[in-house]
C-alpha cells in the first residue's frame, strides 16, 4: 500500500483559498498521501498563516508542493489520472461514481504513478481540464446540496483510495502504460494527421477528438501501443510503395 500511496499525487486545478489548500494538505496526509501539486494557486496562498494553521501537522506538505502554471505540468509522468467534479457535462472521458472510480485508479497506483485532480472552489474543473484525464468520478450527494469542500473532497477520494488498496491486486506485471505527456503527444499527432488527410472537419476539429479521447480512456494504452499507432497511421499517410 506504501509504494501505491507514493506514487498517488493530489492536483489542486487554481485553488484560491489558502485555508482550503492547508486543509486539503491535512485529508492527504492522513491517509497516507504527500505529494501535492497546485496549477497556478492564489499566489503564496500554500505558504500563508492561514494554510499552515489548517494543516495543522501536515506541513510537510505544503512545503514540498509542486507549483505548476498547468494541468499538463502537474500531470507530467502520471499514466492514469481521475476528474473529480461534481457537475455534469459533456466530455471526453467516461464518468463513473468515486468508489468505482478510485478502484481502477488503485490497480495501476501499485505499479505506476497516477494522480487524482480537482478543480477551483468557485467554478471546479473545466471542460478541458477534465478531458486531459482518463476517467470523472463524481461523489454521490444529497439533491439538495451537489458539491463538497474542497478539502472535503479530497478527504473523501483519499479515504476511497486507501480502502481500495487494502483489496487491490496488482497490474499485469510487465504492463507500461503510456504517460500523459506521450499520450497528449499521440491526440495532437492524430489531430494533425485527420486535419491534414481531410478526414476531420477544420471548422469543429474537437468533435472528433474527444471521440478519440473517450476511446483512447477506456482503453489505457500502453507505451508500446501509442508507438504502434503512430507508426501505423504514418505509413497509411505515406505508403511505401513496393
Amino acid at each position: 500500500m506504501n509504494e501505491a500511496l507514493k506514487n498517488t499525487r493530489i492536483v489542486l486545478c487554481e485553488p484560491s483559498h489558502a485555508g482550503n489548500i492547508g486543509a486539503a494538505a491535512r485529508a492527504m496526509l492522513t491517509m497516507g498521501i504527500d505529494r501535492l501539486a497546485l496549477v497556478r494557486p492564489t499566489t503564496g496562498a500554500h505558504q500563508s498563516h492561514e494554510a499552515v494553521r489548517r494543516a495543522a501537522r501536515a506541513v510537510s506538505v505544503l512545503e514540498l508542493a509542486r507549483v505548476c502554471e498547468s494541468l499538463d505540468e502537474a500531470l507530467e509522468g502520471t499514466v492514469f489520472a481521475v476528474a473529480c467534479s461534481a457537475r455534469s457535462r459533456a466530455v471526453a472521458v467516461p464518468a463513473l461514481d468515486a468508489h468505482a472510480a478510485v478502484r481502477r485508479l488503485a490497480v495501476v497506483a501499485m505499479t505506476q504513478p497516477v494522480a487524482l485532480v480537482f478543480g477551483n472552489e468557485t467554478s471546479g474543473l473545466s471542460t478541458e481540464q477534465v478531458n486531459r484525464c482518463q476517467l470523472l468520478a463524481y461523489i454521490p450527494t444529497g439533491a439538495e446540496l451537489r458539491s463538497l469542500n474542497l478539502a472535503a473532497a479530497v478527504q473523501v477520494m483519499a479515504y476511497e483510495l486507501r480502502l481500495a488498496l487494502s483489496t487491490a491486486a496488482p497490474a499485469e506485471a510487465g504492463l507500461e502504460l503510456a504517460t500523459h505527456e506521450e499520450l497528449e503527444s499521440l491526440y495532437a499527432f492524430l489531430e494533425e494527421q485527420c486535419l491534414a488527410s481531410g478526414f476531420i472537419n477544420p471548422a469543429a476539429p474537437t468533435k472528433l477528438m474527444d471521440k478519440l479521447r473517450r476511446l483512447f480512456a477506456r482503453t489505457q494504452l500502453e507505451r508500446e501501443e501509442v508507438n504502434i499507432l503512430r507508426g501505423m497511421v504514418r505509413t497509411l499517410r505515406n505508403p511505401k510503395l513496393r
